[in-house]
Formats: C-alpha cells, sequence, structure tokens
C-alpha cells in the first residue's frame, strides 16, 4: 500500500507526474523491480494550516491551573483549492487518532482541557494529538499539535495551621464569633464540610469567622474546614478545628426572643415599649436578673430598659442628617445578668430601623416674584420657584401650575427643578402682570407612596417694558428756501428721511413748534407750505417730532427735527402791454438772477491800479475844466426828449427794484426780462411820476434797500419814488 506521506502538499503547476520505482523479493526467489507513475491533475483540495500539517506539529502552551474544558486550540483549515471562502466547521469531520490523552477534541475541532483540569502537582507535562479532517466531498488533510502544560505560577491555597483547639464557655448565643480561621492563597473562600447535622455552627466564606448557630451547651465538636480558590475551586486545602464548651457553675439566663428586629414609624412617642424580654435562670430566680443597653452612644442613646422592657428615649426623627448618617438603623445589645456576674450572662441583639412619615406639608417661597422682558423668547427662563419641605430627603418635590396654558397664562413650569419658562407671547401693553398658582407636592417622604401633600403659592410676573429704539433721520436740521406760491395753492417743501428699528415699524411726524400760525401741514413724512397773501418775506422755525411705534406709546421721547424756512414773498410779471382793459393774468413769478464776479488780484496789481487810477482821474478832471469852462450851457429840451420816449413806449419797470443809489433825471438801466432779452427802460424823476400817478393804486417800501416804490394792485407794475 502507498500512501502520502503526512505533511507534503502536491501541486500540480510544479509537479504534474512522479515516478516510483518499487522492489519487492520474496524469500528464495530474485528481487523484481517495478514503476509506479502519480499524475497529480488539479482540482479543489483540503489543506491544513501550515503550522499544524507539519511534521511536528503545532505547540501550544499552556499553565497547570486553566480551568476545566478550557478551549486551548482551534484546527483552522485552508481555503479549498483557488477559493477565497473557508470551509464552514460544520461542513468539516474531526477525527482523533490517538485516544492516549485526556485531552478532548469536539466535533467543531476544539481541543479542550481535561474535564478535571490537569494535576497541577506536577511538572511539566506534554500531550500529543494526532487530528484528521475531511469534508463532505472525501478531501482531508491531517496534522498534529502538542499541548505543553506548565507549573502554575500562581500561589496555592494553604492553611498555616491545619489543626487547632479552641476552647469556649457555654452560654455563648446565637451568631457571636467562636473563633476564626485563616489560610493563605488568593481569592480564598471557607467552608465547613463536617459535621453538617446538627448544624451548630456557621462560616463567614470572606472572613472566616465560625459562629454559633444557637446557645451552646457543653460539647465537644470537631469541624472540617476547607478553603479554596474561588476562581480555581480544585486549588484547595483543607483543616481541622476542634472546638470544646466548657460548663460553669451556674447557667445564663435564657430570654425569648434571642434577637429583636423591628422596624417603627418615627412618629413613636418617647416612653413607648418596644418589646419586653422573657428571660429564666436554672434557679428560676428573675429577681435577680439585671438588664443593661450596650452599644454605640448614637444608637443607645435614642433608648433605656426599664426593667425587661426596651422604651423609646428620645424622639427617632427620621428627618435629621444625624439619624440619615446611621442609615435609619439603630443597633444595640441587652447583656441579661445574673447577680451582677459577666459569666453568667445573656445577650440580646437590638436592630431598630425607623421609617419615615409625611409630617409636614411643602412651604412656598418668600417674595415668589419675577420680572420678565416683554421680548422674551420662546423657552427663556423667567425665575426658579424655590419650595422647601421639612420631610427627608429635604426639597424633594413636584411642580405644576394650575390651569392651562394660554394667551391668559403664557408660562410653563419644569415639574422637577421648578423653573418657569416663557411658552407664549408677551404683551405689556395688553397686561403688565401675570398671577401664576404653582402647586408644589412633596415625593418620596413616606412608607406608603400614596400618602403626599401639597400646597399652593402665589408667583407673580411682571413684564418690564422695553423702550423702542428712537427714529433716526437725516439730516436733523435742514435750512431751505422758498419762494411762495399763489395764495390758497397748496406748495411742497421738503420731505424728511426717517428710518426706526424695527424697519417694518409705522412713523408718526408732529409738529412741536413753529407753526403757530398754522402756514405749513405734514402730510406723513412730506413738509406743504399754505401760501398766503402776504407780501413780506418771512422766516419759519419748525420743530417736527418723529415718534416710532404704535399710538400707545406716544408718552415716550421721540426724534426731533429741526426745519429752517425762509419764504420770499410771491411775485406777478407786468402785462405785455398798457391797455384800458383790466385782466388779471396768472402767470408764474418773474425770478431775477445776479451774479456777481469775485476776483481777488495780487497786492502789487492792486497798488499799481490805484496809482494808474489816480492819474487817470486827475488828468480827466483836469480836461473837464477847461472844456467846461470854455462850453455853451445845455438846452432843457435834451432831458425833456427822454421824457417823451418813455410815455410813447408805454413800458412800465418790473420786477423788485434793486437799484441801491438815487436815479437822475437822465439816467438810462438795462433790466433783463425772463426770456433773457434786455429792454432799455427809462427811469424818470420824480417830476415825472406826478403826470402817471394815476396808474398805480398802492406804495410799498422795499425790505432789501428801504426804498419806497408805488405798485399796481391789478396788474402789479412797480415803480420807484
Amino acid at each position: 500500500q502507498v500512501t502520502l506521506r503526512a505533511g507534503v502538499e502536491l501541486d500540480a503547476h510544479q509537479v504534474n507526474q512522479y515516478m516510483l520505482i518499487l522492489r519487492a523479493a520474496c524469500p528464495g526467489e530474485d528481487e523484481v523491480e517495478g514503476r509506479l507513475f502519480v499524475r497529480v491533475t488539479t482540482g479543489q483540495v483540503l489543506r491544513c494550516d501550515t503550522p499544524f500539517a507539519s511534521a511536528d506539529g503545532d505547540v501550544v502552551q499552556v499553565l497547570a491551573d486553566v480551568a476545566p474544558r478550557t478551549p486551548l486550540y482551534a484546527v483552522l483549515p485552508q481555503p479549498l483549492g483557488g477559493l477565497t471562502e473557508f470551509p464552514s466547521p460544520s461542513f468539516l469531520q474531526f477525527r482523533l487518532r490517538n485516544h492516549n490523552t485526556p485531552l478532548t477534541l469536539t466535533r467543531r475541532g476544539l481541543v479542550l482541557a481535561p474535564d478535571n483540569g490537569f494535576d497541577p502537582s506536577k511538572d511539566t507535562q506534554t500531550f500529543r494529538l494526532e487530528i484528521e479532517v475531511m469534508d463532505r466531498h472525501g478531501h482531508n488533510c491531517s496534522g498534529a499539535v502538542r499541548v505543553e502544560v506548565l507549573p502554575s505560577r500562581r500561589p496555592r491555597v494553604t492553611f498555616p495551621e491545619p489543626h487547632w483547639a479552641v476552647t469556649v464557655t457555654e452560654g455563648i448565643g446565637p451568631w457571636e464569633v467562636v473563633t476564626q480561621v485563616h489560610a493563605r492563597g488568593d481569592n480564598v473562600r471557607y467552608a465547613i464540610l463536617a459535621p453538617v447535622a446538627p448544624a451548630l455552627f456557621t462560616i463567614d466564606e470572606v472572613t472566616g469567622e465560625i459562629r454559633s448557630t444557637r446557645r451552646l451547651e457543653v460539647i465537644r465538636a470537631q469541624l472540617r474546614i476547607r478553603a479554596y480558590n474561588a476562581l480555581h475551586p480544585d486549588d484547595h486545602a483543607t483543616a481541622t478545628v476542634n472546638v470544646t464548651v466548657q460548663g460553669t457553675d451556674r447557667q445564663a439566663p435564657r430570654c425569648v426572643p434571642a434577637i429583636f428586629v423591628s422596624q417603627v414609624p418615627e412618629t413613636v412617642s418617647p416612653g413607648s415599649t418596644l418589646v419586653t424580654l422573657r428571660c429564666t435562670d436554672s434557679t428560676s430566680t428573675d429577681g435577680c436578673l439585671h438588664y443593661t443597653l450596650e452599644g454605640p452612644p448614637s444608637s443607645v442613646s435614642h433608648f433605656c430598659m426599664e426593667g425587661p422592657r426596651l422604651k423609646v428615649n428620645t424622639t427617632l426623627d427620621y428627618d435629621s442628617e444625624a439619624v440619615a448618617a446611621l442609615g435609619f438603623q439603630f443597633t444595640a445589645t441587652i447583656v441579661v445578668t445574673v447577680g451582677g456576674q459577666p459569666l453568667q450572662s445573656t445577650r440580646v441583639p437590638v436592630l431598630v430601623t425607623v421609617t419615615p412619615v409625611n409630617e409636614f406639608r411643602p412651604a412656598c417661597p418668600n417674595g415668589a416674584t419675577f420680572t420678565v422682558p416683554e421680548t422674551a423668547a420662546f423657552g427663556s427662563v423667567v425665575g426658579r420657584v424655590a419650595g422647601t419641605d421639612r420631610d427627608y430627603p429635604p426639597d424633594s418635590l413636584e411642580y405644576s401650575v394650575e390651569g392651562r396654558s394660554g394667551p391668559a397664562q403664557p408660562f410653563s413650569i419644569d415639574r422637577r427643578t421648578g423653573e418657569i419658562r416663557v411658552v407664549g407671547p408677551l404683551g405689556s401693553q395688553q397686561q403688565k402682570s401675570y398671577r401664576l398658582v404653582v402647586r408644589l407636592t412633596d415625593t418620596h417622604n413616606d412608607l406608603d407612596p400614596r400618602k403626599r401633600q401639597s400646597r399652593l403659592c402665589d408667583v407673580s410676573v411682571h413684564l418690564q417694558a422695553v423702550p423702542d429704539q428712537l427714529p433716526v433721520c437725516i439730516p436733523e436740521v435742514q435750512e431751505l428756501r422758498i419762494t411762495a406760491g399763489s395764495p390758497g395753492s397748496r406748495q411742497p417743501v421738503t420731505r424728511l428721511v426717517c428710518r426706526s428699528s424695527p424697519d417694518s415699524a409705522v412713523l408718526t411726524y408732529t409738529f412741536v413748534g413753529g407753526n403757530e400760525d398754522g402756514r405749513f401741514r405734514l402730510e406723513g413724512n412730506t413738509l406743504v407750505y399754505l401760501p398766503n397773501d402776504r407780501a413780506e418775506p418771512r422766516t419759519f422755525v419748525l420743530l417736527v417730532e418723529v415718534w416710532g411705534g404704535s399710538g400707545a406709546r406716544r408718552h415716550r421721547s421721540g426724534s426731533t427735527v429741526a426745519l429752517v424756512v425762509h419764504v420770499t414773498p410771491w411775485s406777478t410779471p407786468v402785462p405785455p402791454s398798457t391797455t384800458t382793459q383790466h385782466t388779471t393774468l396768472q402767470k408764474e413769478p418773474l425770478v431775477v438772477t445776479q451774479t456777481e464776479a469775485v476776483w481777488h488780484p495780487p497786492a502789487w496789481f492792486v497798488a499799481v491800479l490805484t496809482i494808474s487810477g489816480a492819474l487817470l482821474l486827475a488828468t480827466l478832471g483836469c480836461t473837464a475844466r477847461n472844456l467846461l469852462c470854455g462850453a455853451l450851457p445845455l438846452p432843457s429840451s435834451f432831458c425833456s426828449s427822454w421824457d417823451a420816449v418813455e410815455h410813447s413806449g408805454g413800458r412800465e419797470e418790473q420786477g423788485h427794484p434793486h437799484a441801491s443809489t438815487p436815479v437822475s433825471a437822465c439816467q438810462r438801466r438795462w433790466v433783463p426780462f425772463q426770456g433773457g432779452r434786455k429792454s432799455p427802460v427809462a427811469l424818470s424823476s420824480h417830476s415825472s411820476l406826478s403826470s402817471t400817478q394815476g396808474q398805480f393804486d398802492g406804495r410799498a417800501q422795499d425790505p432789501r434797500t428801504g426804498r419806497d416804490y408805488l405798485f399796481n394792485s391789478v396788474t402789479g407794475a412797480r415803480r420807484w419814488i
């Protein structure tokens, strides 16, 4: 039979055929030689992991204190052929070829520690497992695992003294400590193996204290104590304890009950009896029994003994910090002695637990008044209602607001903390303050959760008005010049540019000064002038106050704008001809524009011009004097001819007189008209005005020059006087 050697892998891509030479010989015959050709073809094969499939196999090292049936090794086959997935362990079969091992191989290829664990007393141990793996198609592979068990490094559980004896006196009560054992090691726990019955003693598995379960009489008992590692129970040790209970001349009294455990409410009154002991001794002389109370001062001070009766000495206040520090439990011991002899005494443990009683109602805070801006956003914290409760735990309250939240009550309160928050719109115009009724209910203050107390508290929330931002006007001071229109007309002057915050707020404009005669009017932000028939110019100083917001807030200050308006009286131009037909023409006012050019020459030029002018005037004066001395006088008809031209032309001077010097009898001036054309107008003397005085029906004074002039109220013509 020809088999494949263990640990060998065939690869058809490297060697696809092997030639084996076989030699066989029988006794007494010649040797025969033959050849065997093995062809290797590609296909899916099952391959085991390289360390596992090697000749020596894989190696695993574990400690001797490993827990029983702990997984030590897992057989993992490689992918089949060129596949990238591992075959599932459920489709594989694992078989152990050698069975001389305490280790266990599971159906999923796990090597487990022995059921009882390894023997920690031995040195290094070695176990070899030969494992064969086969899939459902018949492909297989094999390998070996060598498990090396190393000695444990942790200390073992041992008793320093495996045997010792204890002697106690009879009369020891239940749960009193008789002795204590101690073992070395990690995570040590204790247990009594024997005797099982009667169970006179018990042991604390952590501390090793041995206590009596009943009152001990004269007896001898042998206890077998086991100490073991809690994480490794197989690591254990055993010790023997001999307990001897010696008798006395007189037995200690026996009391009923031997242990007193009770729950009392905190409202139990001082002087109340909690328990009455019934104690007897061997001589039945109850009058010789003495009762004393021992224990911590913080507990003993609350109780007292009155004969065999245990009574409450002071109030057991559950709501005090001192009682809370004791865990609401008082411990003490009643010592009963016969004739005052300590060896003839009995101890009765006492445990009293105080239960809570809901005694007090919650208390409202003083001055529960809060202030919140009227512009507070949704969810803003208004304040916290800090209620109090004298019951323990202190201030364990629940808060609620009577009534539902809505426009009339836009607030809510946190159930646990008592914080009041805004949950609706606020408006100081509709309501200046709110009154909330908050209910305080105590919790966890009584042994019966249904016994709860509550109190209603009044909370006031005042709204703090937030002033609107004053409107801003640009500019704040304006100086304006206008020419008055015809009487009865409506003349816009300017428009005020103001803005407020928010931009959507409506602005209101009002006169607060300067418009006493009502010549101006405000139409929104537009200033309008109402002309009259007054001819004198006038200056108005107007004060306009700008308000923002609704009319309900007019009591607050606004922004003020100052307007200085110079008004020039209106004028009517001269009609085109002086006819006898009196017709009033509605024309636009004539605007006379005078442009003055200003030139600032240098100083040297002024000096030269002054000297040259002085010389020229002196020369002209001398020349005129010589001419006038030798000339004839002018005829009087020379000046009268100009008057004839003036009357024949029939034109009157128009516009405002603006000459500041007296007009001579023969002086002539060019007056510009609106159309830009210049026309000569002769200004006659006072003597010539008398002939045409019938054409004017009024007289006035120019406010600029102070000169008087005549005017026609029908045609609007004017003439200097």
